[in-house]
């Protein structure tokens, strides 16, 4: 039997590398591509049965390459499954013809798991193909003798019917929850929609976020996380009964059809999910998580155009409820409340203008310590908050940047805290004498500006302040990382003499490979391996090798949200330079008296030596 054959298409070695150890244990026949216009050459000689792709590589990235083998016969048919660090590729992954995906950091299970299913799609295939040949031969074999071999035959066609039917089950639905999967779920509300005008019929469409899903999928690991989602499922599907329609959009998400036009029907189903998962605790290896969920609801009416349409909808309702900080069930508003959110938008759009125009932004710091012995002077970070004149109250960053990004208010904002920051600087000359740097978060928005880097040199020849006392923190993402303006900008601001630091590695894209491309000096890593390094071998085994590859490249690590000396001890013994968080000092306003107290104490760090 022919040899099941995966072609991993990747530019980073070390994650081919890790993808070659992983599926040695599920004797595959493994080719390897190190760009998608190599993979094309590849795939003119040989035909692979799985295809592992990474979403993100020079040139032609990997939607591209799924976009041109899906208009291709010969390769139309081929299972893909993306390899991605970021939730946001999944979506766009199905959309171009994407069967599946793989998270970064990669968890061996977790690609055991999906390259095992299509192991055994691909069997049941090689099956059906080999009986559908027999059945043929045979056929006209005995087609003198069919009343006698009529009973055998109808065997092999009902055996035929099964292995039909059990593809078309797998190629429907989620091989974890035992539900319909996204591609029926898509099939299912293009039917409703695609109804005759004489003959609709409305129904109603139910997204179900799970809350803790992340926590227990970090913490317990993916059988437990898959555990959950099993539950789950079996909870939604008998609670929504056996006329809804149950599927798995992805990760965390899923989704019900109710066929009713009967609100209050639909209210009561939603009203009973949102009970029993606020009630549910899900017990792993003698730990108990309470599971939450957000609900959106949305009629599908003849307003509706696409499938696309309802999910974008759906997901309009979700982001308010998150965005509100509620587990709540939320439905899609009628015309005059969708006018009345709008205006709530408008408000929030002139209440960020208004704090550009008034100064009601506020600058906060706090200070980054080192982990083993002392430096001269201190570093610190800014941080921005929003003081409401109303209310007179501050609001934290969470509650308004998504604002600021919407209305494109976030690269002023940026411009702001970097004026600010200067003025500070210059109109206390012995504060800035004593500090050694200050940390500035830039946003991706912010990095597209072809002229920050003028705007950061003109604010520090006018408030006579040197380049190296600020250091500028860029979020690893997408955007950033492969946008060549962006990697000239950087550039341009590390030649006025500033630092630059890449923020909450880590958890987003992911790949060690660019911190070699581009002009970091330093490497934040993200503050959720603090809270989770004490319990998880996972988080542990992320952190050292973002320490190791840190140390080759000669660039210092500072670890966020260290919360106790443990901890702090912990990621010195792990060769961690710098520490931040609530153990070492807590955020407070950047002003004179505050700053001169944070000068004047013993630090944390200095106690713990």
């Amino acid at each position: 039997m022919k040899a099941f054959t995966v072609l991993i298409v990747d530019d980073v070695p070390d994650n081919i590398d890790m993808l070659r150890r992983v599926l040695v244990p599920l004797d595959c026949k493994v080719s390897v591509a190190i760009s998608a216009e190599r993979a094309l050459s590849i795939l003119e000689q040989i035909t692979p049965d799985l295809i592992l792709l990474d979403v993100m590589m020079p040139g032609m990235s990997g939607f591209d390459l799924c976009s041109i083998l899906r208009k291709d016969t010969r390769f139309y048919e081929i299972p893909i499954i993306f390899v991605t660090g970021r939730t946001d590729d999944i979506s766009q992954g199905f959309a171009v013809g994407g069967n599946d995906y793989i998270t970064k950091p990669i968890n061996a299970d977790e690609v055991i798991a999906r390259v095992k299913h299509h192991q055994e799609r691909y069997q049941l295939l090689l099956q059906l193909r080999s009986l559908n040949n027999e059945l043929e031969d045979r056929v006209r074999q005995r087609t003198a003798e069919l009343v006698s071999t009529n009973k055998l035959l109808r065997e092999e066609i009902n055996e035929r019917r099964y292995m039909q039917d059990r593809l078309k089950y797998l190629a429907e639905h989620d091989f974890v929850s035992r539900t319909h999967n996204r591609k029926a779920l898509e099939r299912n509300i293009v039917e409703i929609i695609s109804q005759p005008t004489e003959n609709f019929k409305p129904a109603f469409y139910i997204a179900i976020d799970l809350a803790r899903f992340r926590v227990v999928n970090e913490s317990c690991g993916l059988i437990a996380g898959d555990e959950l989602l099993s539950e789950a499922a079996e909870m939604i599907s008998l609670v929504a009964g056996s006329n809804a329609f149950v599927a798995r959009l992805s990760g965390d998400s899923f989704s019900v059809i109710c066929p009713t036009d009967n609100i209050e029907h639909v209210s009561s189903i939603a009203s009973q999910l949102h009970t029993e998962f606020a009630e549910f605790t899900f017990n792993w290896d003698g730990r108990h998580f309470d599971i939450g969920a957000t609900l959106a609801v949305v009629k599908i009416d003849q307003s509706i155009t696409s499938f696309d349409q309802v999910l974008m909808m759906a997901d309009e309702v979700m982001y308010n409820a998150k965005r509100d900080g509620e587990q709540s069930v939320r439905y899609f508003s009628d015309l005059e409340e969708q006018a009345s959110r709008q205006n709530t938008r408008q408000n929030w759009a002139l209440r960020l203008i208004d704090a550009l125009k008034y100064d009601h932004f506020r600058v906060y710091f706090q200070q980054i310590c080192p982990l083993s012995g002392c430096v001269d002077g201190i570093h610190l970070e800014a941080l921005i908050r929003l003081y409401d004149p109303d209310n007179d109250c501050l609001i934290f960053p969470d509650n308004f940047l998504f604002a600021a990004e919407r209305y494109q208010l976030i690269a002023d904002i940026d411009r702001w805290i970097i004026r600010k920051v200067c003025e500070f600087l210059s109109t206390h000359p012995r504060q800035q004498q004593r500090i050694k740097q200050v940390a500035i978060n830039l946003s991706a928005t912010t990095l597209r500006d072809p002229h920050l880097a003028d705007y950061i040199q003109d604010s520090l020849e006018k408030y006579a302040v040197s380049p190296s006392k600020l250091c500028f923190e860029v979020t690893e993402t997408e955007q950033i990382i492969h946008v060549n303006k962006t990697s000239s900008i950087l550039e341009q601001i590390k030649q006025l003499g500033c630092s630059i630091a890449i923020d909450d590695f880590g958890s987003g894209y992911s790949s060690f490979s660019y911190l070699r491309d581009f002009p970091f000096d330093h490497i934040k890593i993200d503050g959720i391996f603090a809270r989770e390094i004490e319990h998880s071998e996972a988080s542990l085994a992320m952190v050292q090798s973002i320490v190791d590859v840190a140390k080759k490249l000669n660039k210092p690590c500072v670890v966020e949200f260290v919360e106790n000396q443990t901890l702090a001890d912990r990621y010195k013994s792990m060769g961690i330079e710098w520490g931040q968080g609530y153990h070492f000092h807590k955020p407070e306003p950047l002003n004179e008296e505050n700053l001169e107290r944070c000068l004047s104490r013993k630090p944390a760090c200095e106690e713990s030596l």
